[in-house]
Order: C-alpha cells, then structure tokens, then sequence
C-alpha cells in the first residue's frame, strides 16, 4: 500500500469552515525505522504520540459545518506539523518523559527526509485549502489531563489565538455561557509558535481562525468525539456569525 501523508475528507464542500487536524495519527511510516520509532506500544497510544480522540472530532465538524478536513497521517513524533521548519522541537527527542528512541541520533538529512515525506506535503495541500477566498480555518487538537509530575489540569476545552482574536472571543464568551464548562482562555497552552501551522496559514495572511483543545478523555470514542462535534459545530457558527467575518 502507498503511503500518504495525509487525509482529505470533503474537499469539495462548500461551507466557510476549513477544518485541520495536525496532530491526528499516531503512525509511523514505513519509511522511518520499518514503521517504528522503537517506543513501547503504550507510549504510541498516549498524547506524546499524536491527539488522541481529534480526528474523529474534525471528521464530525466537517461533515456538520459542510466544510473540508485535511487531517496528517504521521506521529508527531516522526516530525511535528505544527512547528516551524526551524523549530528545535520539529524533531522530539524526549517527551513528557520518554525518550524516543529513533530520534536520539537523527541528524540534519534524517530531518531533511522526515520533511520531504511527510511534513511539506501535508503543509502544502493545507496551504491550497487555506487559499480558498472564504476560508476560516478551525484546528482540532486534544491534551491530556494530567503530565507527568504535574497537576491535573482543570478545563474541559480550551481556546487558543495570537494576535487575531476575532473569533476566539465570541466562541470562549459561548462556550462559558453554556454554563457547565471551565474553558481555558489560552489554555493549556499560551498562543501560538512562529512558523506553527496557524501562523503559517492563518495569521502570515490575515485569515480567519481559531484553535480548540479538547481534553483527550472526554473524546477517546466514537461517541464522545460525535457529541463534542455536535456541540461545538452551532456554537461555530454562531461565533463566526457574530464576528461579522
């Protein structure tokens, strides 16, 4: 079977809302170690690996919004999307405790082969959709409750923006006013990275967009993620109405 670096679903579809999933597989191409990065299994099925439960969320918010998702097919262990080319962190070598066992002593042209087969790719269709005149772009990402040696973290769902909070306000003003949600405002993380796949798609160009983060226990199924999608997608829509975008 061929290998692809990412997945298209509805590319075709015509609504405003194009739905990006960075970190949405825990796979190791063929190409890269015979498919292993020498981790036990229980570490490749844990967040350092990918964002667990994300994908099927954006699977659900693009058929609900009518918009297209691109979703990558590679570990962010491999090479992580959501980093600038010149990122220190593109390539982990330790994460959240674990060290990753093909990166140890991955060079400069290992790198350089981990962009060419997966990460320019995948950068590349996105940048086409992203291109579409009446794009807003909405990336799906989980965390997990707890890290390693940390306290266990207290939102449900957070909203995450750097310098273009257009729509980021709307949505967190929605999402607290359901009323059972403790919603992280740049929360879990603080913004964005220069040269993350939002800056690069988004903000460099001026579109439309927002970041979500899901807590990965609340959407680790099939029904967990459909009934996050179905809650999210109104509010979506709702915040991007009021944004006047």
């Amino acid at each position: 079977m061929t290998y692809t670096p990412y997945f298209l679903h509805g590319e075709t579809r015509p609504g405003r809302w194009l739905v990006t999933c960075d970190h949405a597989t825990n796979t190791v191409p063929p190409q890269i170690g015979g498919g292993e990065l020498g981790l036990p299994r229980p570490d490749m099925e844990r967040h350092i690996a990918y964002d667990v439960g994300a994908y099927g969320v954006a699977r659900h918010l693009g058929e609900l919004l009518d918009g297209p998702v691109i979703a990558s097919n590679f570990s962010r262990l491999v090479i992580d999307p959501n980093r600038g080319e010149d990122d220190p962190t593109l390539l982990m070598k330790l994460y959240d405790g674990s060290v990753i066992p093909a990166n140890r002593e991955a060079d400069a042209a290992e790198r350089d082969r981990r962009l060419t087969l997966c990460y320019r790719p995948y950068h590349q269709a996105l940048g086409r959709l992203a291109a579409l005149p009446h794009a807003v772009i909405l990336s799906v990402h989980s965390f997990t409750r707890q890290l390693r040696g940390r306290d266990p973290r207290p939102w449900e769902i957070g909203v995450l923006y750097a310098r273009d909070d257009r729509l980021a306000r709307p949505l967190i003003r929605l999402l607290e006013a359901e009323g059972d949600l403790t919603v992280g405002d740049n929360e879990p993380y603080s913004g964005h990275l220069p040269g993350d796949s939002i800056d690069k798609h988004a903000l460099a160009q001026g579109r439309p967009n927002v970041l979500i983060e899901l807590r990965n226990d609340l959407i680790a199924d099939e029904a967990g993620q459909r009934a996050w999608a179905e809650r999210l997608a109104p509010l979506l829509q709702r915040a991007l109405e009021g944004s006047g975008l």
